[in-house]
């Protein structure tokens, strides 16, 4: 199959449908990531917060529905990266499910589909990327888990009641 090389990163010529679809999943990806970090990094709870989580997991369906598109298209070399996907909307849909009742469950579920749209995006498009390229191929997959886990660990220990009751105490 022919590609056609974007930016440095080769794209397979696989019609105009996929094209399309491509587009749709790299800008909802992009508002993702915007969001996704936005709402992590804003007061919980909070407006930004909020409103940023919630175009997160709206661009999280459109970023699945998109790759869904891509996948059918080319299965052989997408089911892993199908796989993935589908990982991070159900681990976000279970976070935002638990956001009023399980505090922790909603950190970790929303910390786990973001770790896993930053996988995906590394696991395909990391050979091919400043730096990354020359980073060992397991690295891809590893990395954005390398970074995300003690990230969401020090924002449930930010968050645990022990530590919270004792802020209140002192």
């Amino acid at each position: 199959m022919d590609e056609i090389d974007v930016f440095g990163i080769p794209v397979p010529d696989a019609g105009p449908v996929f094209f399309t679809a491509l587009g749709v999943h790299v800008a909802a990806g992009l508002c993702c990531v915007g969001c996704g970090a936005v709402a992590a990094l804003s007061l919980k709870g909070g407006a930004w917060h909020v409103r940023s989580g919630r175009i997160y997991l709206w661009g999280l369906g459109v970023v699945w529905a998109s790759m869904a598109v891509l996948s059918v298209i080319r299965w052989r070399e997408n089911a892993g990266l199908f796989a993935v996907g589908t990982l991070a909307l159900v681990a976000a849909l279970a976070g935002y499910t638990m956001r009023r009742r399980r505090p922790a469950l909603h950190i970790t579920g929303m910390g786990a589909s973001y770790i896993a749209l930053l996988t995906g995006f590394y696991l395909d498009n990391g050979p091919h990327l400043p730096l990354w390229e020359q980073l060992p191929r397991w690295s891809h997959g590893a990395l954005p888990s390398v970074v995300g886990v003690p990230l969401i660990a020090l924002a449930l220990w930010r968050r645990s009641p022990m530590r919270t009751a004792k802020k209140v105490t002192s």
